[in-house]
């Protein structure tokens, strides 16, 4: 009888702890994707609740791209906005979640590292192939349009918050459904750069919604990656 009380403490024991260890898990990782054509790039990960081993579902992929104010060689920056911001807040998203962070301040994304980055984890996570999402923010607004148009059949849909792209080009992701977040009072990238890229695309034939927050400056990321509709509208999204 004594033997059976002792076999069954360790057993709780060991649950505890292995319960333990799960709460004090960091939420989300800090890892470096290979280098292959370019460096490899700095990334923080959040993987799913979900055990996908056992899961009969492949897991979808949402790439994150930051604003210029989070570049440089300082990781938690990364973490200030979007995202990563909210998963070390406690939410979580029902997929993996990228946030690769531009080693400069001052340069654009570069698409190559990007797209690598992209191909390393869907190949390391055997990734839904028609569920990889993307966004960005002020300069990772910009950065993710150069990334869907040079990548036209990579992403199921895209949302940018306050930035813009080359207009001409958008044709190239017609069927590619967009939502764009724009405040109508910001100076450091005016609206009218959501603006046209939005009609630019409807005039493809693409489903794009531009959502402007009145009275709101170089922020909108704050409201929009808050909004849980929008989380629901994107990963509702199939890549055709």
């Amino acid at each position: 009888m004594l033997r059976c009380c002792w076999i069954f403490l360790r057993l709780a024991f060991v649950v505890a702890a292995v319960a333990a260890a799960a709460d004090s898990a960091p939420p989300q990782t800090l890892q470096r994707s290979p280098d292959q054509t370019r460096p490899g790039l700095n990334y923080w990960i959040s993987v799913p609740d979900v055990d996908q081993a056992e899961s009969e579902q492949r897991p979808a992929l949402l790439l994150f791209l930051h604003g210029g104010g989070e570049g440089g060689g300082t990781a938690d920056l990364v973490k200030k906005h979007g995202p990563p911001r909210l998963i070390d807040q406690g939410k979580r998203f029902p997929c993996l979640v990228i946030s690769p962070q531009n080693p400069s301040k001052s340069q654009h994304w570069d698409d190559q590292q990007l797209i690598e980055l992209v191909d390393h984890v869907c190949a390391k996570f055997n990734v839904d192939p028609t569920r990889v999402y993307l966004t960005g923010m002020s300069r990772g607004c910009y950065g993710g349009w150069r990334l869907l148009v040079q990548h036209p059949n990579r992403f199921a849909a895209f949302v940018g918050v306050c930035g813009g792209g080359l207009a001409p080009y958008v044709k190239r992701v017609a069927d590619v459904p967009i939502r764009l977040y724009h405040g109508d009072q910001d100076r450091s990238i005016p609206l009218e750069e959501s603006q046209r890229m939005c009609a630019a695309h409807r005039a493809a034939g693409g489903d794009c919604q531009l959502t402007i927050y009145p009275g709101v400056g170089h922020d909108a990321w704050e409201q929009a990656y808050a909004d849980d509709q929008m989380y629901q509208w994107l990963f509702a999204q199939r890549r055709r």
